[in-house]
């Protein structure tokens, strides 16, 4: 998936420097989930996750890929619904996605907001794919209501819903804003895909909540923190995927048909919340190792954050050459190409 400071092309060089610098531990705590590419890595790295994020599209994520372990067998629903296949083998999981892959399309609530149509002229997915996820989310829902799938099964197939969306969706980088053109990707067919399952043997906790709350709740080998490095705050730029994932109906307004946020907003987003925020974090005392992802134009600058870590420890700051996102390519910076990936590693 897309998403603004994914750190899925980064990892194996933190992983790495993680090791040149003797940094190991058992309970990780992924402290700004996102898309749960950094809980992910570290989850295969046979650590114990705890991972949270504001965000509800988030935390499906983190649901499917963090705290489940198992395929899911579908039992009883494979019982209650005929499925058929054409293909010569599958297995339930697959026979369930090919059963929504052949829904015919309804006119729900994504049709009727993000398409375009004879109410308004969002062009966020071709019709026939709006109907087709609103039909998708909607059996989702049927089942588990329906008490046809387990919670993890529930999680599963809404997460192979968030991230087959992104493949079919009419935008630049980010949902705050949507082409006025068809993107070649926007006319295709929508078609669910299956996500990947991670097994482990231990137990992982994932929230939904500011992590501010969960600092106190465990003493932690390693703290990793991930946060935004700007004022623009992520809940917007993400509120389709949000909506999808809800499917709550929300009161939305504006030309992109935006949720309210409110409640999702991050203290990182303001350079002295997010330096007051760092320094309770830091002075906490509840970990062996913290580790902080940024760049060099973060809205802390470099001497702020090196004089809160020091406070607690000893700090290490590396730096890595990396290719701007895209969509932060834009005004007076439209000529760099590339920032410096920051890693702060403070030894408690």
């Amino acid at each position: 998936m897309r998403f603004i400071g994914n750190k899925e092309r980064l990892v194996k060089w933190i992983y790495a420097e993680m090791k040149n610098n003797n940094i190991s531990g058992n309970l990780f705590f992924d402290f700004f989930s996102g898309t749960g590419n950094v809980g992910k890595y570290f989850k295969e790295k046979q650590y114990q996750i705890v991972s949270s994020d504001l965000m509800y599209f988030s935390y499906v994520l983190q649901k499917a890929y963090i705290e489940n372990s198992e395929y899911p067998g579908f039992e009883k629903l494979i019982d209650k619904i005929n499925i058929k296949s054409n293909k010569f083998f599958t297995d339930n999981y697959e026979l369930v996605i090919e059963y929504l892959n052949n829904l015919d399309g309804i006119n729900g609530f994504i049709y009727q907001n993000y398409t375009p149509n004879d109410e308004q002229k969002r062009m966020y997915f071709i019709p026939e794919n709006g109907k087709k996820i609103d039909a998708i989310r909607v059996k989702i829902e049927e089942w588990y209501t329906g008490n046809l799938i387990s919670d993890n099964e529930y999680f599963i197939l809404l997460a192979c819903l968030i991230e087959s969306v992104p493949f079919y969706s009419n935008i630049l980088g980010v949902y705050a804003a949507y082409k006025k053109d068809w993107d070649k990707r926007a006319l295709k067919p929508f078609n669910l895909k299956m996500i990947q399952i991670l097994k482990s043997q231990k137990n992982h906790f994932v929230y939904n909540q500011n992590s501010m709350e969960l600092l106190n709740k465990n003493k932690y080998d390693i703290i990793y923190l991930d946060p935004p490095y700007n004022q623009r705050q992520y809940a917007p730029n993400y509120h389709l995927l949000e909506t999808i994932a809800k499917y709550d109906n929300p009161e939305i307004k504006g030309i992109s048909g935006m949720r309210d946020y409110n409640n999702q907003k991050s203290n990182f987003c303001n350079r002295d919340k997010a330096l007051s925020e760092l320094e309770k974090i830091v002075c906490s005392n509840n970990y062996n190792y913290l580790i902080l992802s940024y760049n060099n134009e973060g809205i802390m600058s470099q001497d702020d954050i090196m004089s809160i870590f020091q406070k607690a420890g000893n700090v290490k700051l590396i730096e890595y050459d990396y290719l701007r996102f895209k969509s932060n390519s834009n005004g007076l910076a439209s000529s760099k190409k590339m920032i410096k990936e920051q890693l702060y590693l403070l030894t408690n």
